[in-house]
């Protein structure tokens, strides 16, 4: 077993990024935590923006409407459960 971070975790922040793999791979998991990650601003100032991202400006496409509705879902499933863990602190 590797101890490897998960590319969610590891994937720039800045410019335009495109994630492209087979099904079952993770695409959707990997997406919504990318987007969490800049609704919170994570990534700092030389890997990411250096300021939160409102979701009006923040582009995600993907090629099918069923495509979409399943991340729109998984991203507001994702949103829903960072601000359920911040209220916690």
């Amino acid at each position: 077993m590797t101890d490897k971070t998960p590319l969610a975790l590891a994937f720039p922040l800045r410019g335009s990024q495109l994630i492209e793999a087979s099904a079952g791979t993770g695409k959707t998991f990997t997406i919504s935590a990318l987007y969490v990650r800049l609704v919170l601003g994570h990534g700092g100032e030389s890997a990411g923006f250096g300021r939160e991202l409102l979701p009006p400006q923040i582009l995600v496409v993907t090629f099918t409407d069923a495509a979409t509705k399943e991340l729109r879902e998984r991203i507001r499933t994702r949103l829903a459960e960072a601000a359920r863990f911040s209220a916690m602190k």
